[in-house]
């Protein structure tokens, strides 16, 4: 009886193994399909007058640095982030570098007019002429509103809103790290550099950034449910945003990504 009863466990066991590998290959076909139908809207989309733009949004955290690393590299549209454009244009002294350093000496936010004014300088070069990858931006409704109104709208827009849970926030920060040169994200257990405190892509030093802190976090995260969380109720009252849940592997985030950018750049 026993052993009548160990082989039809065993049996049983196998067979949900099996079955979980059907359904992870008809995932994975799928995701193929849109991974080629994509590709085929693309190349159309290069000989045509099309553009497109993706906005990630998400609590600090999330992987919209990693997302938006990625998408760059599939989609062949530049990663903009008004973040490193800020600290680009005080590190080479630009004019407006100069004016957004005048704000942050005096430690106050760099105004929506002068964050605009140096967004527009990037959106005007040849390589956004697709299209491009907002990676934090908007953070706030007004900004939403003053970006629609400013810049003309794209032939495909995608919002995807990024979402974690708190807990996994704090503990995904808390060992972070970038690079203090290009601006690479790294993470200690997910995606570690190949040698220690080294960047992978061009050797800078990695850092852990001060407001990685829990307590900042925190505060941060507060600002993000306060400033930036209506955006996502905003955007849903379109049919542009896409809600991905974050707690799944970067390869399974990757995946909806691509089912969703199929469903508009797709050509048949």
């Amino acid at each position: 009886m026993s052993v009548l009863f160990t082989l039809k466990k065993s049996l049983k066991n196998i067979l949900g193994w099996v079955t979980s590998k059907i359904h992870r290959c008809k995932y994975l076909l799928f995701t193929l399909l849109a991974v080629f139908m994509v590709s085929s809207g693309l190349e159309a989309q290069q000989q045509s007058q099309e553009s497109t733009v993706v906005i990630l949004l998400g609590p600090p955290g999330a992987g919209k640095g990693t997302q938006a690393g990625w998408l760059r590299g599939f989609l062949r549209l530049p990663h903009i982030s008004t973040g490193d454009l800020l600290r680009a244009n005080i590190r080479e002294g630009s004019p407006l570098g100069k004016q957004a350093q005048a704000y942050i000496g005096q430690g106050k936010l760099v105004p929506d007019d002068l964050i605009f004014e140096i967004l527009s300088k990037r959106i005007a070069m040849e390589d956004c002429r697709r299209g491009y990858i907002l990676d934090g931006f908007p953070r706030t409704l007004d900004q939403a509103n003053a970006y629609h109104e400013r810049f003309a709208a794209p032939s495909h827009l995608f919002v995807f809103n990024l979402d974690l849970p708190e807990q996994s926030i704090i503990e995904r920060l808390s060992q972070r790290l970038v690079c203090g040169e290009c601006s690479a994200p790294f993470h200690l257990k997910n995606s570690p550099p190949k040698v220690a405190s080294c960047c992978d892509y061009c050797g800078g030093a990695l850092v852990r950034r001060s407001d990685d802190r829990e307590e900042v976090i925190r505060s941060r995260l507060l600002s993000y449910r306060e400033q930036t969380a209506p955006l996502i109720a905003h955007y849903s009252k379109t049919s542009n945003l896409y809600t991905i849940s974050c707690t799944q592997s970067t390869q399974d985030v990757q995946s909806q990504i691509i089912q969703c950018l199929s469903k508009k750049i797709a050509r048949p």
